[in-house]
């Protein structure tokens, strides 16, 4: 983990509610996996903001935000060339080396950016995975054409769910799912989708957790869950958990 000030060198909106930022600032090499997160500090706020990495390079960092209260409503609102205090490279992310040669990244809303990233690192490292992208609506997809420009010359492919059917297959991600062949199976998103994932899947995976969090590196134990090997915090010990160890 480190600290570190990061400048704003785009922010923009995706949908009505997603807005994609990206930051400028010395990563020391502290993102080490997908499926990381950091936590940035917003001006007038005590609570700092835990945001999953979408991708990242050396010296920058790409989140996706959702605006659900005042706390994103300011990170939406903030222009190029603000900046902010971040602690970066915090948690665990997803265990690449378990995929096997054809995994399955199943994302739902904005559960959906760090298997970007994910996607990113298994086709570097040979792999061929598919995506499912799970939507309530047509206007709330994004993602979509990233994806498919990824796996265009791959043997994966890209399925899109919308609960309303205004889009892609229609139903939720399950009903994709439960049709394909993978060899693991990754996953990022709201508890309800995690519960019909488990009750379909046919392999391993890891399910990483989105839970409020307090300090962002484990020492405040707000984030803690059970599971069968004890209490975890989804801060330190995840936000990646295996599928085997979790309580349902």
């Amino acid at each position: 983990m480190i600290q570190n000030t990061f400048t704003v060198c785009s922010n923009r909106a995706l949908t009505d509610t997603v807005y994609r930022m990206v930051l400028e600032g010395p990563l020391e090499g502290s993102i080490t996996a997908p499926g990381q997160f950091v936590n940035l500090k917003l001006p007038g706020y005590y609570l700092r903001r835990p945001i999953s990495v979408c991708e990242w390079t050396e010296d920058t960092v790409t989140l996706i935000y959702k605006v659900v209260g005042h706390g994103t409503e300011a990170m939406a609102a903030t222009p190029v060339g603000e900046s902010f205090d971040l602690l970066a490279g915090l948690g665990n992310g997803f265990n690449t080396a378990l995929s096997g040669d054809a995994p399955l990244l199943i994302g739902g809303g904005v559960g959906i950016p760090p298997l970007y990233g994910l996607c990113k690192v298994l086709l570097a490292e040979g792999k061929s995975p598919s995506v499912i992208l799970g939507f309530n609506t047509a206007e709330e997809i994004f993602l979509k054409e990233e994806f498919e420009e990824l796996l265009k010359d791959t043997d994966g492919n890209v399925y899109v769910t919308t609960v309303d059917g205004s889009a892609g297959t229609k139903g939720f991600v399950t009903d994709v799912m439960k049709d394909l062949d993978y060899t693991f199976f990754y996953t990022c998103g709201p508890m309800p989708m995690f519960r019909a994932i488990e009750s379909v899947a046919k392999t391993s995976g890891q399910y990483s957790f989105e839970e409020r969090m307090g300090c962002g590196f484990g020492a405040c134990m707000g984030c803690s869950i059970q599971t069968k090997e004890g209490n975890k915090r989804v801060c330190k010990d995840g936000p990646v958990l295996m599928r085997e160890e979790i309580l349902w």
